[in-house]
């Protein structure tokens, strides 16, 4: 699948309660177009967006510029947020979600180790943010761990901080965004 992506302007807080933030790193989708597997990133913004819409709430695309940090990008995305919650993603496929009030670090689930992450997940992860956006305490999605990874994957995701800190601009607003997949 291909994903294209087109700025629609600055990001505002929404106002709708049913929403939450799907907020993606500076390359994602448009320098980068894969994660860390090679999974299409369309692939799994579409899993994130069907999660969230499966629980009867909706998503809104923005991409953050101002940091290549996973989790300041997810407070950025909460801020902005309806319902105050949000999933932030870099493009090598990490993903956090997040609420309003909460510092960065302080997120409600974290999910680092990308390379162990399917399509199943991330839509997992998609109706976990939703269910968070409606009040509830959802299980946390379980995940895979693998002590490994970290030393498999380490230079090509160093390439892909690269990558992404290339895209970046510390001037820049959080933009709005039209997904297409």
């Amino acid at each position: 699948m291909s994903i294209v992506i087109k700025e629609k302007g600055i990001s505002g807080p929404g106002t709708d309660s049913r929403e939450i933030i799907a907020a993606l790193s500076p390359a994602f989708g448009t320098l980068i177009k894969k994660n860390i597997t090679d999974i299409d990133l369309g692939d799994i913004l579409k899993e994130i967006a069907a999660g969230i819409e499966e629980e009867g709430m909706k998503c809104r695309f923005i991409k953050v510029y101002d940091s290549t940090d996973l989790a300041v990008i997810a407070a950025a995305g909460s801020s902005l947020s309806g319902s105050g919650i949000s999933v932030a993603l870099q493009s090598r496929g990490t993903t956090v979600i997040h609420q309003k009030g909460r510092v960065p670090l302080d997120n409600l689930e974290l999910f680092p180790q990308s390379p162990l992450y399917s399509l199943e997940i991330f839509r997992k992860i998609g109706k976990n943010a939703a269910k968070y956006g409606r009040g509830e305490n959802p299980e946390p999605v379980e995940i895979l761990n693998d002590y490994m990874v970290p030393s498999k994957y380490l230079i090509k995701s160093t390439l892909m901080h690269f990558k992404e800190g290339e895209a970046m601009d510390r001037e820049r607003k959080p933009v709005d965004l039209e997904v297409e997949f």
